[in-house]
Order: C-alpha cells, then structure tokens, then sequence
C-alpha cells in the first residue's frame, strides 16, 4: 500500500497533549469508536500503510507509516472537524527515531501528566488492537508496539518510576481521601465502566472502604457484570437523573460526545464532589460555579502534589537507559530488515542473469551457464551471504550490489 518504503524512516507520530493545551481544546481532539474506525478506512484509501490512534484524557496521537506526515494530519481534522490552523500550533510531529522515541517515553509514563502513570500501557494496547482487528497494522508496528510493550514491563519491575500515584484517576482517589470527611459513608456514583472506571471503582473500594458505589454505564449489562463482581449496585441510565442528585461523590469516566450532567442535574441539592475523569469533558464547567459543589477535572487532578514524585523523577535516567537498550534492538531490526529487501532484489537479480545467460542490464556478459539448479541456487546463496557480511560492516548498499553481480559472474566462469 502506497509507493513508499515502509520503513523508520516513514514511521511518523502526530498529536496533541496537556503540554501545549487545556482540557477543552484536548476534547475538541478526541478521536470516538466511530471516528477511529473512518480514521483507518480513510487511511487505506489514502495510501497510509499502517496506523493507530492514541486518544485518551491527556493527549490525541497518531502513529502511521505513511508517505509524509502532513497524511496523518489531515486523518486526525477530518475525523475532528476541526480545522489543521488550530492542530498545528499545539501539535508535535516526529519522524524516523524521534517518532519511535516518543512512543517509548509514552509508554513508559515519562511524557504523562502524573509522571509514570501505567495506565498509558493498557489504553495503547487497546488502540493497537482496535486497529489491528480492522487491518490497520502491519510488520513494523507491530514489531516496534511488541518491543515497547517488553520495554514498558521492564521499566515497571526494575525502577521505582511507577510508585506512588501514578494516575489521574488514582489522583481522584487520593483528592477523595484528603477533602471529603468520612469518605467511607458517602454515597457514590460512578458513570462508565471501561478501563478506566473500573479501575477507579475497585480503588474507591480497596482504598477508601466505600461500598455505596451506585454504577451507570451506557451498555447496562457491562455495568451489571461489575457490579456483581464487587458487591454492589448497577442502575440503568433512564435512572441517571435520580442518580445523580442523590449521591455525595460524583465520578464520569465515560466517553460520551457531549455533557452528561449540568447545572440543571444538581440544582441546590446538598454537599457534593464532581471529579470529570472524560475527555472530551462528560460534566459541564458551569457545575464548578454552583454553590456546595466542587468539580475537578483531569487537568486539576493532575496538579495535586504527590509526595511521591521526587523519587519517581530520580528514576527517569534508569528509565531512559533501558529504553535505549531496548530501542537499540528495534533499530537493528530495522536495518536487517532493510538489508533483507535489499538482498531480495539482488537475489531476483541474479536468478535473471542466470536464466538469461546473455547480456545483463548492467553490461555484463556471462561467460557460460550453469547447468545444475541446485548448483546455481548454493551459489547464489554464497553471493548473498558475502554481500550480507559487507553490509554489516559498510554503508556501502550501491557498491555491494554490483559486487555481488561481479562475483555471481566470477562464480559462473570458473
């Protein structure tokens, strides 16, 4: 697909995240199920040879080969709507070994915003896997996505980066724990049900001892399967409004294209605690001004101080060496993979000068032919093996190419 090597050096990451822009600019991005599966039918009419979209609260990427970034710029905007003037200033775009670089330190939790947050591994999992069953990846992604997966487990069992909070929905937990009296007796609800709020569930029940936790989710049978994992309550979503007006903690970790709760859901009901973990954001910013409630949103959670984060940042360097040891093996994997196609031509080549036995395009002429195929094949394969050996001494691909026909003709008039 496309007429373009499909190598590193056409591997490319374009994206947006919580350092060049706020929450509501982020939600603008966010790439939906429906728009991540046009995303990659698009992709195939344009040429994009392979891809993957990272959408989650703190950024949007797309990681594609393809013919030139400017490609997957245009796949995130048209998926969006929203015009590439906006995408631009506030986007990164990385080529060749920066684009795989970044993918590793994303990974790893280094570029989060709660630094060494693990979650990051399990969302680009997901995103790989979406576009896996529809096609979307082929050999390269799917070499440099198993290596980075072994870098990343490597990182969590031998540093410390992933100790302490390392999430913004354990952040969640943590703000719960120091600012709501009681927090055990409250009653919660928690809206959605993924990967997310179902982490977040289960924290709310090991860390902070609540049982009244009330679930929502858009598929209701989700919900219920959680529920009954966990001892306790589903609801339906025609029960949403009721829902809502009776609890104490509020929790939104859908991914729902518009607000879920507004100022009109709460009105002047008692005390509670709003925390918007959606991007796009799922709670409308009005319900922050409403007297009683406090709402939190992912970048606020991000900001609370972690007392854990001074060791964290000391692991970064041990972090960094690993994923150097580990990207050093993807690059050689690139280049014997380079040196293979390259060896495949020379290979093809060789078999016509053979099956010719006149004049080859390059001017030679050979001297006789071989009789033996088996023959011809051993020698062929010794040609290939002397080219290959110079190759992984020299930079020299041109040169080498004529070598080897030199020598294939050198074998045929001995």
């Amino acid at each position: 697909m496309g007429d373009y090597p499909k190598d590193l050096q056409h591997f490319f990451v374009a994206g947006i995240s919580y350092k060049k822009s706020d929450a509501a600019v982020r939600s603008r991005f966010a790439i939906s199920h429906d728009q991540y599966i046009r995303i990659i039918e698009e992709a195939k009419k344009s040429g994009v040879a392979e891809l993957f979209v990272l959408s989650t609260c703190n950024r949007t990427e797309i990681y594609g080969v393809a013919r030139d970034i400017e490609q997957l710029v245009s796949l995130i905007c048209e998926a969006t709507g929203e015009p590439a003037e906006l995408f631009r200033p506030i986007a990164y775009l990385h080529r060749g070994k920066e684009a795989m670089q970044h993918l590793f330190e994303v990974a790893a939790g280094l570029d989060s915003q709660i630094l060494g947050d693990y979650e990051i591994v399990g969302q680009i999992k997901l995103a790989v896997k979406f576009s896996k069953e529809r096609n979307g990846i082929g050999p390269f992604i799917e070499r440099l996505f198993n290596q980075v997966l072994q870098t990343s487990k490597l990182i969590k069992n031998n540093t410390a980066l992933s100790s302490g909070t390392v999430s913004v929905s354990f952040s969640a937990i943590q703000y719960l724990k120091e600012q709501v009296p009681d927090v055990a007796s409250k009653k919660v609800l928690l809206i959605g049900t993924g990967k997310i709020g179902a982490n977040t569930c289960r924290n709310l029940i090991d860390y902070l001892g609540c049982r009244q936790i009330t679930l929502i989710n858009r598929t209701h049978e989700k919900a219920v399967e959680l529920a009954n994992e966990l001892g306790i309550s589903a609801l339906s979503s025609d029960h949403l409004n009721s829902a809502i007006t009776s609890s104490d903690i509020i929790i939104v970790a859908a991914n729902a294209s518009d607000y879920l709760i507004t100022a009109a859901h709460l009105g002047n009901s008692s005390r509670q605690w709003i925390v918007d973990l959606s991007i796009p954001n799922n709670v409308h910013p009005e319900v922050g001004n409403l007297q009683g409630k406090k709402l939190l949103n992912v970048d606020e959670l991000s900001r609370i101080k972690d007392e854990t984060l001074q060791k964290r940042l000391e692991e970064v360097p041990k972090a960094l060496a690993l994923i150097e040891e580990q990207s050093a093996e993807f690059l050689e994997w690139c280049r014997m993979r380079k040196q293979l196609s390259v060896l495949g031509v020379v290979k093809l080549k060789l078999e016509e000068i053979h099956t010719r036995g006149q004049q080859s395009s390059y001017g030679y002429t050979t001297c006789t032919t071989f009789t033996s195929a088996d023959e011809t094949a051993v020698r062929i394969q010794k040609v290939l093996n002397t080219m290959a050996a110079k190759m992984r001494t020299r930079n020299e691909r041109g040169c080498h190419y004529l070598e080897a026909i030199n020598d294939f003709i050198a074998f045929a008039a001995n």
